[in-house]
């Protein structure tokens, strides 16, 4: 049996990761090891194979809604390849489903598994169990999904629950108990209450520091900035925990008069982040007093959806006490925030007063993300838009906000020449930039190829201080014509219509 990992989590060390794979590897190959295996599988000209992804418990939570439309986190998720039922093919293997290797050899992929290692953990200590026979157990119960098994009937979960146990049995690992099984496979604990939970929108028109305050917010680096308008193209989650208290705040793009698909998007993905908040954080720009049509529908929206709405006035580090007074009387006039509150995204000023109001506003709840997580961004996701940020900065004109940036393969872990992994982790990345021009590929490149590497430096420096390693960048850029108004490329590249 061939697993191959990815490791999505780095709050586990590389000691603990190598258990877990471990302890995966010799569970999945028990499984197909049994009796009601289909037989054309146990043969020398092929093998089988799967992925295993240890996730957080963010990312678990976006699979869950993407692909199973709930909102809710599961300790672990199977994605079958094959027509399976109870270990055997319901239908003959196909020629796509074989890969041939050169040896002669073909591989069958059964299919990927997800696992929620913060999920596993907490499921451990409520059972009195030990963390390997939990994650052993995820590997049984994911691998069993992806042969056939299923507990969708008490008959088909009387089965598996009956092939689970006898595994565990024979892989004998510690804290195992009868008890473990009485229960459905998958356990679906409710959630922790504490006394304010939610989410926050911040919405407003572009460049009026929305990105910058969610950076300080946050404490790190998780949107990109730039003085160009239109910079944040997707809606970023920011986590801030305190005690007895989980914000999490969404940066979302600026409100404008949309001209292609991709900034229709961008609008509609800023009108649901306010609708699906609990509180809306309408920020404006300091330096001007009088609302335009933007921060008057802005207001009129927040209004139809019954949302709290705070008025968030940025720039306090460059304006004076005295010339705010006017904006606050001119917005006043539109509607009765529940709290007005002056700030400076850049130096952090009035922050902590913004984290007391949101806080009065939010009921209580579950905490949606551990505490230790900051983002649901991943680090594949960052890395584009630090490459993106790049590009903003050195190009001009319609440059910028004519290209995309996709990650093709990002690997962790990288093995030298020798086959063994270094003691200070590398990561390498390949992206690709989208332009809509061979002209503007060219200005990308630059001459001798300088403006592509200047822009690879210049990002390689932020995603080497999100990653704490060593990262090796690869960039190249490719022409698509008119991609922002074409939806399979925009599907392509992670911009969805209804997803935000």
């Amino acid at each position: 049996m061939i697993v191959m990992f990815v490791n999505k989590q780095r709050k586990y060390n590389t000691e603990q990761i190598e258990r877990f794979k471990s302890l995966c590897q010799t569970a999945m190959d028990e499984v197909v090891s049994r009796n009601f295996v289909d037989r054309s599988f146990k043969t020398k000209k092929t093998s089988l194979s799967a992925t295993v992804s240890f996730v957080g418990t963010d990312y678990m939570k976006k699979t869950n809604q993407s692909f199973r439309g709930i909102n809710s986190l599961t300790d672990v998720l199977s994605f079958p390849l094959l027509d399976m039922k109870d270990g055997k093919l319901i239908a003959p293997l196909a020629a796509p489903d074989i890969l041939w290797h050169q040896d002669g050899v073909g591989e069958i992929s059964l299919g990927d598994v997800l696992i929620s290692l913060d999920k596993a953990s907490e499921q451990a200590n409520e059972i009195g169990q030990s963390l390997d026979r939990e994650v052993s157990f995820l590997a049984v119960h994911a691998m069993l999904h992806l042969l056939g098994f299923d507990h969708i009937d008490a008959e088909s979960e009387k089965r598996m629950i009956a092939e689970q146990k006898k595994i565990m049995e024979k892989l004998n690992i510690s804290d195992f108990s009868d008890n473990d099984f009485e229960d459905k496979p998958i356990r679906d604990y409710a959630e922790h209450q504490i006394e304010h939970s939610g989410f926050a929108a911040i919405i407003g028109r572009p460049n009026v520091g929305k990105s910058t305050m969610l950076n300080k917010l946050s404490g790190m680096k998780l949107a990109i900035i730039s003085h160009k308008p239109q910079t944040t193209r997707n809606n970023i989650r920011a986590i801030v925990n305190r005690d007895n208290t989980q914000i999490i705040f969404v940066d979302t793009p600026g409100i404008h008069n949309p001209k292609s698909e991709l900034a229709k998007m961008m609008v509609e993905s800023s009108s649901r982040a306010s609708k699906d908040s609990d509180v809306v954080l309408l920020m404006v720009d300091g330096r001007f007093s009088h609302p335009a049509e933007v921060e008057r529908e802005a207001i009129r929206q927040a209004e139809k959806h019954g949302k709290p709405l705070i008025l968030v006035v940025n720039k306090t580090d460059i304006v004076t006490k005295e010339s705010i007074l006017p904006i606050i009387k001119n917005y006043s006039a539109l509607n009765n925030f529940n709290a007005i509150v002056p700030v400076s995204a850049f130096t952090g000023d009035g922050l902590n007063v913004l984290l007391d109001e949101i806080e009065k506003l939010l009921p209580p709840g579950p905490r949606y993300f551990p505490e230790e997580e900051f983002t649901d961004q991943s680090e594949r996701e960052l890395a584009a838009e630090f490459i993106r940020e790049q590009i903003l900065h050195y190009t001009n004109e319609e440059i910028p906000h004519g290209t995309a940036v996709s990650i093709d393969k990002y690997e962790e872990n990288v093995p030298g020449v020798d086959g063994s992994v270094p003691e200070n982790e590398i990561v390498k990345i390949y992206a690709s930039i989208i332009c809509e021009k061979s002209t503007h590929k060219s200005i990308l490149l630059g001459k001798s190829g300088q403006m592509i590497k200047r822009i690879g430096s210049a990002a390689r420096v932020n995603i080497e201080k999100m990653t704490g390693c060593k990262v090796y960048l690869e960039i190249h850029v490719k022409v698509r014509e008119d991609w922002k108004n074409r939806t399979a490329y925009l599907n392509d590249l992670g911009y969805r219509k209804g997803e935000h």
